[in-house]
């Protein structure tokens, strides 16, 4: 099922992007030429092949919801050289000064 120049432009609009008529049409091709590979490989025949390790009906299984403390030999202080209220105190970066605070 190819895709027609109306679709590309619904879609577009509905996702609110601004295309125009040439990109509207560059569209139109790449997508029903992807649709069209998508219909070659649907052909291939499948049965023999074993399927993917891991996939399965049951999906990924899900590990436990539970929180653990990280394993520290140090106290959270000796990670730098200042700290207030819990919270690492770093130097301003140049690229975040204002240009009032740097004397120009």
């Amino acid at each position: 099922m190819p895709v027609t120049r109306q679709d590309v432009l619904h879609i577009a609009e509905l996702a609110r992007l601004g295309i125009d008529d040439t990109r509207a049409d560059a569209l139109t091709t790449e997508l029903s030429s992807i649709l069209v590979h998508m219909e070659v490989l649907s052909q291939v025949d499948t049965a023999q092949v074993a399927p993917a390790a891991g996939v399965g009906a049951g999906g990924t299984p899900l590990r436990p919801d539970a929180t653990v403390a990280p394993l520290m030999e140090s106290t959270l202080e000796s990670f730098a050289p200042a700290m207030r209220d819990g919270f690492f105190i770093v130097p301003r970066l140049a690229t975040h000064e204002d240009s009032s605070e740097s004397g120009a």
